[in-house]
């Protein structure tokens, strides 16, 4: 995720403080990782810095002065040019799982290697299985189902992926150790 990006695009919305831009991703992104508040702030300023925003006043609310900063002509101009761009398929596979699955099949035998996609294929099946219940909830924003959605779609991709390996584990370990 592109954390400049993102609070470029809750920017245009107008002006806003860190405090809000962080509860906004938070509220739009449900199932993204929350931002601390210190990367918020850090990125204000270095976006700032490159005149992507600017300052747009301060005020006071029961507490320390809080600065709204605004999106620039130039920050709009790279928020649409980054809007525009499309993202390219991901060359190379950059995923935990599929790592950990390699290593299993160098450092263990096939039961074991077996043992781990089995219980990862639970491990997903379980998250699938909350994952639906958040887009059945009545309460569910717009933003909750969508990420649910997109989350889902993953998740689905992963289990097709550890089912058709564990049918390929034997082999596949004969491969890495002949």
């Amino acid at each position: 995720m592109s954390t400049p990006h993102v609070l470029l695009g809750l920017l245009a919305g107008g002006s806003r403080h860190g405090y809000e831009l962080k509860r906004a991703h938070d509220e739009r992104l449900p199932r993204a990782r929350p931002l601390a508040f210190g990367q918020v702030y850090a990125t204000l300023g270095r976006l700032e810095r490159d005149g992507l925003v600017a300052a747009a006043g301060q005020d006071r609310v029961a507490g320390p002065d809080r600065t709204a900063y605004a999106l620039t002509d130039q920050g709009r101009d790279a928020l649409d040019q980054w809007l525009s761009t499309v993202e390219p398929p991901m060359p190379y596979v950059v995923s935990t799982l599929f790592a950990k699955v390699v290593v299993a099949l160098l450092v263990a035998d096939v039961e074991r290697a077996q043992s781990y996609l089995i219980a990862q294929r639970a491990a997903h099946t379980a998250r699938l299985r909350e994952l639906t219940v958040v887009k059945a909830d009545p309460a569910a924003t717009l933003s909750d189902v969508v990420a649910a959605d997109f989350a889902i779609a993953h998740l689905d991709a992963d289990l097709r992926w550890l089912h058709a390996t564990l049918g390929r584990v034997a082999d596949w370990h004969r491969e890495v150790h002949p």
